[in-house]
């Protein structure tokens, strides 16, 4: 059923001032100074997602990922050895896993919006992080906090918040520094791309339809999609029209694609590009016609993702692909080789780095 977008877009903001969602970023500047602290029983306070005030024993020694970001995350802060428990997804990750071989080998207590209690219990987490769909689940909840289980929610619709999740990661898990170092990156990324892009006529910007997973699925008006390509400069044709609604999705018809009829295509999912360009259905379009369809690179993370923590590079490849003339002093090869290396501690072939940005192949199938 469809439903007006503005509509769907209050009802979001109105379920997250509901749900006591991610304060703003002075806000978390401020809960995080008077707020975190680690006394004498060596425990840390920290305000998660929900607002929720959670002691956390410190130092955290065995992680649980109960969200794929949050493992991308503790890796991102040099914790990924400490992972002890994890999503289905976090083991389809090729670099993740070549990283940290024990990943494939953990338990996964987690299901959607559900936990394996006893699972999750031999795994003797320190701490547990769960998305949204999870931390809503009051039986899972209930039995969380009466095993005494900490567990912080972690969850973002915005850059900012993504920016705010990884502070609380960092002051959780006792690595400040290298989440300032990251986000530090973040934000450089968006301020000098926005620098360029601000100054680019509305007559020259390129229209471009953004595929999410699956060809028809696609980014709506004030999705964490469509916060990062508004950086790049792109008309996002999908944001200003009307999609089809399903959970926390949403999908565009292939008329509506015709009508929009953008000059590009980007898709981040491996084999999207292929089927539109060699299905009929599809092949008038102007981006077809002119095989203007791209693959996004595929690092830790789908690029851009809604759960990627690879957003400023999302943002790099995409004002490269769109705009050379404007962004033509960026090399995406040495930006993803010096990225993996200054937060990854990886150093990667130039085979391996153009595997990442041609974004193929790089997650195993699903295997049920």
């Amino acid at each position: 059923m469809k439903i007006n977008l503005k509509i769907s877009m209050a009802v979001l903001i109105l379920s997250l001032v509901l749900l006591q969602g991610c304060s703003s970023k002075d806000q978390v500047k401020t809960e995080a100074s008077t707020q975190t602290q680690e006394d004498e029983t060596n425990t840390i306070t920290v305000v998660d997602c929900f607002d929720r005030k959670v002691e956390i024993p410190s130092p955290v020694e065995r992680i649980a990922c109960g969200y794929a970001y949050t493992g991308h995350v503790a890796a991102i802060l040099g914790r990924g050895d400490d992972i002890v428990a994890v999503v289905d997804g976090l083991k389809r990750d090729k670099v993740l896993t070549q990283m940290y071989p024990h990943i494939k080998d953990l338990p996964v207590p987690f299901s959607t919006g559900t936990i394996n209690i006893e699972e999750l219990l031999a795994c003797d987490p320190d701490v547990v992080f769960l998305k949204t769909d999870t931390a809503l689940n009051k039986s899972v909840t209930e039995k969380l906090d009466s095993l005494h289980i900490p567990y912080v929610v972690i969850d973002y619709f915005t850059m900012e918040e993504q920016l705010e999740t990884i502070s609380i990661m960092g002051m959780v898990l006792g690595e400040g520094e290298r989440a300032q170092k990251y986000i530090d990156y973040y934000n450089n990324v968006i301020d000098s791309t926005r620098k360029i892009t601000s100054s680019i006529p509305e007559k020259e910007r390129v229209s471009v339809y953004h595929s999410v997973n699956e060809a028809v699925r696609t980014d709506s008006e004030g999705s964490f999609q469509d916060d990062w390509i508004k950086v790049t400069g792109a008309i996002n044709v999908s944001t200003s029209d009307e999609l089809e609604i399903s959970g926390d999705k949403t999908y565009a018809t292939l008329e509506q694609i015709y009508l929009w009829d953008p000059d590009i295509i980007i898709a981040n999912e491996s084999g999207v590009p292929e089927y539109i360009l060699s299905n009929d259905q599809w092949a008038s379009l102007r981006a077809v016609k002119n095989r203007q369809v791209y693959q996004i690179p595929n690092g830790i993370s789908r690029w851009g993702h809604p759960g990627s923590i690879e957003t400023p590079l999302a943002i790099l490849w995409t004002s490269n692909l769109l705009y050379p003339q404007h962004f033509g002093h960026i090399d995406m090869k040495k930006i993803t080789q010096d990225y993996y290396q200054d937060f990854f501690n990886i150093e990667l072939s130039s085979d391996e780095v153009t595997q990442i940005l041609n974004g193929k192949d790089m997650r195993e199938l699903r295997t049920n």
